[in-house]
């Protein structure tokens, strides 16, 4: 089991509080559950294979060459 730290998160106004709970029970999870959730959530690193992953699963297609292509566009566009 990997290692755990225990966090602790004091002066939590009362409506933001609600607002978790009643998040975590449209979730069906425990506030522990939805609160690890969410720091999961904003802890994960997307990688350019994560990006990749989507791309694919979006079925986006890009021709070789095309991002340089844009580029140069933009570069030498003469309202610049």
């Amino acid at each position: 089991m990997p290692a755990t730290v225990t966090l602790s998160v004091k002066n939590v106004p009362t409506a933001v509080a609600k607002r978790l709970k009643e998040r975590a029970a449209r979730n069906n999870r425990s506030l522990q559950g939805e609160l690890q959730s969410i720091l999961e959530q904003a802890a994960h690193v997307t990688t350019l294979g994560d990006l990749a992953a989507l791309a694919k699963r979006l079925g986006l297609k890009g021709e070789a060459g095309e991002s340089a292509r844009m580029i140069r566009e933009d570069r030498d566009d003469p309202r610049r």
